[in-house]
């Protein structure tokens, strides 16, 4: 899959998601096959101003590349500065976001509230495409509501525009992130757009990205939350489109010893204090769906240091080897 002049090693791509996608998960991410990364999403605003935070933002390492830094904005002139900044800092893409539905985006006109604006939608990144030599992308919703279901129209006006490739999410801004993905409406994006085009919402498995595939003919596949926990996914679904063996699902040793490493490649990007509380939340994804994971999860949002919050690893990995043998034993008994 190639976008713009950007070869991809699988069609396989990291979706952006706030407070997720930083450079220690993006690499991880490369790592297990994503053949694309997005960064979280930057103030174009923020870029202008020099905010130290989101100048910050556009760190890349050479390991997680190709990578596209994530935009988000409503002014075209301010977008197209900041794409020139972006493009300065030697990110491969620049991505546009307008499927972001938290309030305080939607309510300066930003994220998908731009699915209700196509025109505006186009100026923008007209300006961005005309601003820089770099590939421009962007990523929108289904539509508005169950109502609006406008993205067909929203592609084809990004695709005027000059975009490289497109990314639709099936869901609704009012849905948020619950209920079904509408993964029709992707399917009706393809057909009416000659650019490539990542589908993205409900994809946790190699079966769900398959299914995606077969049913609306996407060039690519793009995970958001199905890697949150389970980087390994990439790996997985990168076999299956190259028609390679799928790899075995990982191991307990190797998910904590994932867990662990991620834990101190925060530490090396943001120190001990901030990484420790951000790796709460990100062993609470490791751990779904493992014994006594909810009784451990209580206990490691306790954690405020490394070494507890590794010697907790520690007990963990041993409580739940104990209850996979008393398993074996029962099951061969």
């Amino acid at each position: 899959m190639r976008i713009g002049n950007i070869e991809l090693s699988a069609p396989v791509a990291l979706a952006p998601m706030a407070g997720i996608t930083d450079l220690p998960f993006r690499l991880i991410s490369r790592r297990m096959g994503a053949g694309m990364t997005v960064s979280e999403m930057v103030s174009a605003k923020g870029l202008l101003y020099k905010n130290v935070k989101t100048i910050d933002m556009l760190q890349i390492d050479p390991g997680e590349r190709p990578t596209a830094i994530q935009l988000f904005g409503s002014v075209p002139d301010e977008l197209a500065e900041a794409a020139r900044i972006v493009e300065a800092s030697g990110a491969d893409m620049i991505d546009f976001n307008m499927g972001c539905p938290v309030p305080k985006i939607v309510n300066n006109g930003e994220g998908s509230s731009l699915m209700k604006n196509p025109k505006l939608a186009h100026d923008i990144l007209a300006a961005m495409v005309r601003t820089v030599k770099i590939p421009v992308t962007v990523k929108f919703r289904a539509g508005w509501d169950e109502e609006h279901l406008n993205a067909v129209e929203i592609a084809k006006a990004v695709e005027a525009a000059g975009v490289s490739c497109i990314a639709v999410h099936g869901r609704t801004r009012v849905q948020f992130y619950e209920g079904k993905a509408n993964w029709s409406i992707i399917g009706d994006v393809k057909k009416a757009v000659g650019i490539p085009v990542f589908g993205n919402g409900d994809i946790v498995s190699v079966e769900s990205g398959l299914r995606m595939i077969s049913e609306t003919n996407v060039d690519g596949l793009m995970v958001g939350r199905g890697a949150d926990g389970n980087p390994w996914i990439f790996r997985e679904l990168a076999a299956a489109l190259t028609g390679k063996e799928i790899p075995k699902a990982p191991s307990l040793e190797e998910r904590l010893s994932l867990a662990r490493e991620h834990l101190q490649m925060l530490i090396d990007f943001k120190g001990e204090y901030i990484s420790v509380k951000e790796m709460r939340r990100h062993i609470s994804a490791y751990l779904k769906g493992m014994p006594h994971a909810a009784e451990f999860r209580a206990r490691f949002h306790k954690m405020n240091t490394q070494v507890e919050f590794e010697n907790l690893l520690d007990e963990y990995q041993n409580t739940a080897l104990e209850y996979y043998e008393r398993e074996r034993l029962i099951h061969n008994f």
